[in-house]
């Protein structure tokens, strides 16, 4: 064994390949010499009265000396330390490195030593060959790490992701997969051309917003028994408030521009269409055949034909499928969007809102706060906290449907036909929840 004094460090080669590469005392030479600065520290730390550490050092002993050293003086920072030469340490400031350089022959040296009480090693005179793993602060560090990937890998299984809801229609023609969600970005684009000033009743000289409701809670009960299309229904309260928005309207022909609506979104939407006579018939004919044909005229020029506008119900059905709701989430959400077309005030809203507003206000009603799920928000494109206030006015009008006299759209869903869905109790805990 040679010892090198090189840059105030010292390195252990071995001389021949029984040192370098053979056991020493059934140990290997290597795996007992390292980690040296770190038992320094420790025994540096049991002399200045802090616990002991449990570590693998070398025994290795160095006679006491008081002569000065030289200059080139090995630190004791540089050198193994044993529990022998930290008691050494305790009684002498100075150390010769000639002396520890000084060969050993005899391999019991390097006998491997439990941190023991020193009092103890000294009175029974033998060292306990059950050594701590140097290992040990590595493993836990790994442990510690492992424990922390797993947590990390626990969170992201909790984290809720946004689910394709289009994955299973990839083999449907009708679904359009390839383009629904161009589609629908082009929807959101082009909603705003199918909004009306929520103030536009104030250029009416006749009508009112009470007016409105009683003609649009009626024209759902006629829409009902005519078994028409629900697209039929929200374009008709689309072209009528459309209508109105530019056209000046006297109080007895308001019935005519709601019937007129609903035959052209007949043309628009349905395969079979009511015949002109069964709109005079169920307007008690207080309107002749000539004057549907001169008020269909007349709407269409003013509306410039345009007849293709996203109502709610485009808006409905896309995120209904983004909350993959059942039977009875659908129709309680359709129940709650057509108490609002009777609603003037939710004119402020644009389709998408609305529409987005009632499924988050359904399933608030059946299953409690906090339903709207990452996946219904990307597909919006709306946050449970920004509809609370819709959701709140959706509430104050399920709370009152069945009471007064426009009672149509409670009556038809009051049904076995649509599920009793007018009977769900409101979800008036949305209310009384203060705002953000």
């Amino acid at each position: 064994m040679v010892m090198s004094d090189e840059n105030n460090a010292v390195r252990i080669r071995p001389t021949n390949g029984q040192e370098g590469g053979g056991e020493m005392g059934g140990r290997k030479f290597g795996a007992e010499i390292r980690s040296n600065r770190r038992a320094l520290s420790v025994i540096n730390q049991n002399l200045g009265g802090a616990n002991p550490y449990p570590c693998v050092v070398n025994k290795r002993g160095h006679p006491e000396s008081n002569g000065v050293c030289d200059k080139n003086a090995l630190l004791p920072a540089h050198r193994p330390i044993t529990r022998k030469y930290a008691a050494q340490m305790a009684g002498s400031q100075h150390f010769c490195p000639e002396e520890a350089k000084k060969p050993k022959t005899s391999t019991s040296e390097f006998t491997v030593w439990e941190d023991i009480p020193l009092t103890d090693a000294e009175d029974h005179g033998t060292a306990k060959d059950q050594p701590v793993p140097m290992s040990l602060e590595q493993s836990e560090i790994e442990m510690t790490e492992k424990n922390q990937m797993k947590e990390v890998e626990m969170e992201d299984i909790f984290e809720e992701t946004v689910v394709d809801i289009d994955g299973g229609d990839a083999k449907d023609p009708l679904a359009v997969v390839d383009y629904v969600e161009d589609l629908y970005a082009y929807y959101k684009k082009m909603e705003s051309s199918s909004c009306v000033s929520p103030g536009y009743m104030v250029q009416q000289f006749d009508i009112n917003e009470r007016m409105r409701a009683i003609l649009i809670d009626w024209l759902i009960e006629v829409h009902h028994k005519f078994e028409l299309r629900d697209e039929t229904l929200f374009l008709t309260v689309n072209l009528i408030d459309r209508f109105l928005a530019k056209q000046s309207v006297v109080r007895k022909k308001l019935q005519l521009v709601g019937l007129v609506a609903m035959l052209l979104a007949c043309k628009y939407e349905e395969v079979s269409v009511p015949v002109v006579d069964d709109l005079v018939f169920i307007s008690d004919k207080a309107y002749t055949r000539k004057e549907v044909l001169e008020m269909e005229r007349l709407m269409l020029n003013t509306l410039q034909f345009n007849m293709s506008v996203p109502t709610p119900y485009v808006f409905m059905r896309r995120f209904l499928k983004a909350a993959q709701s059942d039977r009875k989430l659908e129709l309680l959400s359709f129940f709650l969007i057509e108490l609002c077309l009777v609603e003037y005030e939710m004119l402020k809203y644009p389709p998408s809102f609305l529409a987005a507003a009632a499924i988050c206000t359904a399933q608030s009603t059946l299953y409690g706060a906090g339903q709207w799920s990452k996946t219904c928000e990307w597909h919006t494109g709306y946050s449970e906290d920004q509809m609370l206030e819709c959701s709140r006015l959706i509430v104050g009008f399920h709370d009152k449907a069945a009471t007064g006299k426009l009672t149509g759209v409670h009556r038809k869903y009051n049904s076995s036909k649509y599920g009793y869905a007018a009977r769900c109790e409101p979800a008036h805990f949305l209310v009384q929840i203060p705002p953000q």
